[in-house]
């Protein structure tokens, strides 16, 4: 019984892996590194950059041989915190499929960090030459599932907390 409360989180975060990983295979491809292609000239380009760092290419700048190992032991625990969190879940309002999504997108770039050594990102969103960081399929589906998370405390977390309180 308890398992079934990681059947929808599991999944979410499989296809948010699959997903990544099949647009990162593609991008390398069929883009040589550095390599962009207009989808709109002012606002969107797809673009195949690596990223050494974490969120925003934070720490890239770094020494390379102790980043990406510390990285990768601390994807590794926040995985383990999200199966964690899954598990003492309550289930209801968003909070399994957001977790789903930041496991997805976790295990996503944490494949490219034990493979690459880095992460590939490829969206690159600009107002004319003011370029917000590139990203990729797992950070989208991470910010996404920490918005669901705020929005389930915000919200669902509360009416948990009445109901409790009323009996």
């Amino acid at each position: 019984m308890r398992l079934r409360k990681f059947a929808g989180p599991v999944v979410a975060a499989l296809a948010v892996t699959l997903l990544d990983q099949w647009t990162k295979a593609w991008i390398v491809k069929h883009l040589g590194l550095y390599e962009a292609r207009a989808v709109s000239v002012d606002y969107f380009h797809i673009v195949h950059v690596r990223n050494r760092g974490v969120a925003f290419s934070l720490l890239s700048n770094l020494d390379h041989n102790w980043v990406n190992p510390a990285l990768i032991v601390a994807t590794v625990f926040a995985v383990a915190a999200v199966l964690a969190y899954i598990h003492y879940l309550p289930g209801k309002g968003p909070a399994p499929c957001g977790l789903g999504l930041v496991l997805g997108g976790a295990i996503g770039n944490l494949i490219d960090r034990a493979r690459l050594g880095y992460v590939v990102d490829f969206l690159d969103v600009h107002w004319r030459h003011h370029h917000w960081p590139a990203f990729n399929v797992a950070d989208i589906a991470i910010t996404a599932g920490i918005f669901l998370l705020i929005l389930d405390m915000l919200f669902w977390s509360k009416e948990g907390e009445r109901a409790s309180r009323s009996r």
